[in-house]
């Protein structure tokens, strides 16, 4: 995976979740698979807030794809801050760049994971892709980072 890290500056929705004492493991930290939750939770959550009667919509998103880079570990009872980045808005897909960010005080932001999550609607009774609701891509327009003087400043930040 050859993600960048991503740059709470460049995030345009947050999510804020707490770990609770049943995602820690044997060894006292997170478990890796409860990262995938969080992105979840985050990215589901999110739009929930932003879109109501998110349960009623004609089409389901499944998750088809994922990913997370592990950066730091988290533990009980740390405060988490979600950032959704949405990367790619297609057809019937939208694809999120998620990073999950320990809270601190002051509000100061430690990377913990990043990753991929990409959603494709489908409709619920064939399970074949179909166009991303209106309501849902009214919600994301405007977090998508189709920018192409951002992603060109994005890149330089990188790359430079």
């Amino acid at each position: 995976m050859n993600l960048p890290q991503p740059d709470p500056a460049t995030i345009h929705a947050w999510y804020d979740l707490r770990v609770r004492l049943g995602d820690e493991d044997h060894y006292a930290h997170v478990n890796n698979a409860v990262y995938y939750e969080y992105f979840d939770s985050a990215v589901n959550g999110w739009l929930a807030e932003n879109l109501p009667g998110v349960r009623a919509l004609p089409a389901l998103s499944l998750v088809v794809a994922s990913s997370c880079r592990f950066v730091r570990e988290v533990r009980f009872p740390d405060c988490l801050r979600v950032g959704i980045a949405v990367e790619r808005l297609g057809r019937s897909s939208v694809t999120y760049r998620p990073a999950i960010f320990l809270l601190g005080a002051g509000e100061e932001l430690t990377l913990c994971a990043y990753g991929e999550f990409v959603h494709v609607y489908v409709d619920p009774e064939t399970r074949r892709p179909v166009p991303i609701p209106a309501e849902v891509r009214a919600v994301l327009e405007p977090s998508a980072a189709d920018d192409a003087e951002e992603l060109v400043a994005a890149a330089r930040k990188i790359f430079t």
